[in-house]
């Protein structure tokens, strides 16, 4: 395990007095040991009943002898197919965990009905949906549990028997899951939070039961903790939080994600919900910029407002660079996100400004008639709707519109495009990312929706405000009804969209949403306009 800060000097010499206070402050030792008061008084409540992470390597033991039973029971009768419905840590955690491993398992972090539905027309015979929750009230979560119930019901399976919920002690959902009867309620450990939660029972039973070694990936953890708690300045936690630290304070507020050869596959989206989260409020923050390799836009040429960061072995053109197996690399990521809220001044356990967009997406579903307005262009297969002011008068084409975009995004901000589609049949959209990020030299995030909102959303609107937000919304072909609610999934998505772009400029940031009326014609269309935007 380390961190690589040979290749700046600058880096080294700005690091070294931070490293050197966190070593005299004991906060390895303390952050080990749960003590609530390294944040700050104000931090102190919510810090005391979120620090049970720390030691999850030994206490999560307990779990993988009940989540190995279970998935015997689960095999013999024919059940191999694990769907799990999740959102943020809870579905981001055993993506990670499972891809890297090279086990399948299917995750519906999304409500575009497209998606959900090529769930549904998996074999549900051989299915059991682990449903991951946990406050037990998860919009997205429970429209998938609705979902499933019925179809399990409709093709003669007993759904009781096929749904597993991970939730905390006290949720509605512990309560509901066990009055149903589902076939195991696992209740995790309350003191921990959703982002740091990757090795509680929301990332380990569905790792566990799509086949992934959780015993290995404990004991990867727990190899690496003696480390990571010790005041030393060979700590790397320490040395990655004081790196990123001190860039910070420099004015790099951005942390550029690439992996460089790690064999570990999605840590960085892991990452980005872990750091944006934690650290994007109070106006300040660390935004993860997350690229596909080494040689993409945003990873070469940086400039000063960002900290390019190794997933894998370090490059030349690296500042840091975290190696290691991928319980280690969780638990190292986790305390080095905790010792930089300290560093910032900031609690890195709250979530204060995701709630804006929940409560704009239910207004919205409670009057759909409010987000009616006319779209201010329409261009062939796209239609281009502007936050106020953004669009100058006479905008009369799709190109036309994304100049006026690009033009508003402050000079070393940042643009993040935000994609309500279909991760899996809409997944050439994320090209979009490269393509600006390439031809606006702009550092550029990417994110599904409403996945992004569980992760980067708390950066939107807690952290720095010098961002520029794409949306893309598409035309639904075929809708899902959510059984027991008064809206579609199609509804919900749009819903969702409409709300968080709202909330959005209130915060005084520019909104550009194209919502395409022919996804794959529009999609099409659009790649085209940016070529010729940034060319």
């Amino acid at each position: 395990m380390t961190v690589d800060k040979s290749v700046e000097e600058r880096l080294l010499a700005e690091t070294t007095p931070l490293i050197e206070q966190l070593v005299a402050d004991k906060v390895a030792s303390r952050l080990m040991a749960k003590d609530p008061t390294l944040w700050g008084a104000d931090a102190e409540p919510e810090a005391s009943i979120r620090l049970s992470w720390t030691t999850l390597h030994r206490t999560s033991r307990p779990l993988v002898g009940e989540i190995e039973a279970l998935r015997g029971e689960l095999h013999a009768e024919g059940v191999d197919r694990v769907v799990l419905a999740g959102m943020g840590g809870s579905s981001l955690a055993p993506e990670v965990i499972t891809n890297t491993a090279g086990v399948p398992l299917v995750v519906l972090d999304t409500t575009d009905p497209g998606q959900v539905a090529d769930a549904l027309e998996g074999d549900l015979d051989r299915t059991v949906l682990v449903v991951s929750s946990k406050s037990g009230s998860t919009v997205e979560t429970d429209s998938h549990r609705r979902i499933f119930e019925e179809a399990f019901t409709a093709n003669g399976i007993d759904a009781a028997s096929r749904i597993v919920v991970v939730t905390d002690p006290g949720s509605p959902l512990a309560a509901s899951a066990t009055e149903a009867g589902y076939r195991r309620v696992f209740l995790a450990d309350p003191h921990v939070g959703g982002r740091y939660s990757a090795l509680t029972a929301f990332g380990l039973v569905p790792s566990g039961l799509a086949g992934v070694d959780i015993r290995g990936l404990l004991d990867d953890a727990e190899s690496t903790a003696g480390e990571l708690g010790a005041d030393s300045p060979a700590n790397p936690a320490l040395v990655l939080a004081a790196a990123l630290g001190a860039a910070h304070i420099r004015g790099a507020e951005k942390v550029v994600l690439a992996d460089t050869g790690s064999g570990i596959k999605g840590f960085g989206e892991w990452a980005e919900q872990l750091i944006a989260e934690s650290t994007g409020k109070d106006g300040t923050g660390l935004l993860p910029v997350v690229v596909e390799n080494a040689d993409s836009p945003g990873f070469t040429g940086a400039r000063e407002d960002a900290t390019l960061v190794a997933i894998g072995p370090a490059l030349d053109t690296t500042m840091l660079a975290t190696e290691g197996r991928l319980g280690g690399l969780l638990l190292l990521w986790e305390f080095a996100t905790a010792v930089v809220g300290r560093l910032l001044g900031i609690n890195p356990f709250d979530q204060p400004d995701v709630e804006a967009a929940k409560k704009a997406a239910r207004s919205l579903l409670d009057s759909p008639s409010t987000d009616d307005a006319a779209p201010a262009v329409v261009d062939g297969p796209v239609e281009v709707f502007g936050s106020p002011g953004l669009l100058p008068d006479g905008t009369a084409t799709l190109a036309e519109a994304l100049r006026a975009f690009l033009d508003a995004v402050p000079e070393f901000g940042y643009l993040a495009v935000q994609a309500y589609l279909d991760r899996i049949a809409d997944a050439s959209t994320v090209l979009l990312r490269t393509e600006l990020a390439r031809r606006t030299g702009v550092q550029t995030t990417f994110g599904w929706g409403p996945r992004f909102l569980h992760s980067t959303g708390q950066y939107h609107k807690g952290g720095h405000q010098n961002g520029a937000f794409l949306q893309i919304t598409g035309a639904v072909e075929e809708d899902l009804a959510v059984p027991g609610r008064p809206y579609t999934l199609g509804t919900l998505q749009h819903a969702q969209a409409i709300g968080d772009g709202q909330v959005l400029i209130e915060h005084g940031r520019p909104v550009l949403r194209l919502n395409l009326t022919d996804r794959a014609a529009g999609l099409a269309h659009l790649v085209t306009v940016v070529q010729e935007v940034g060319s």
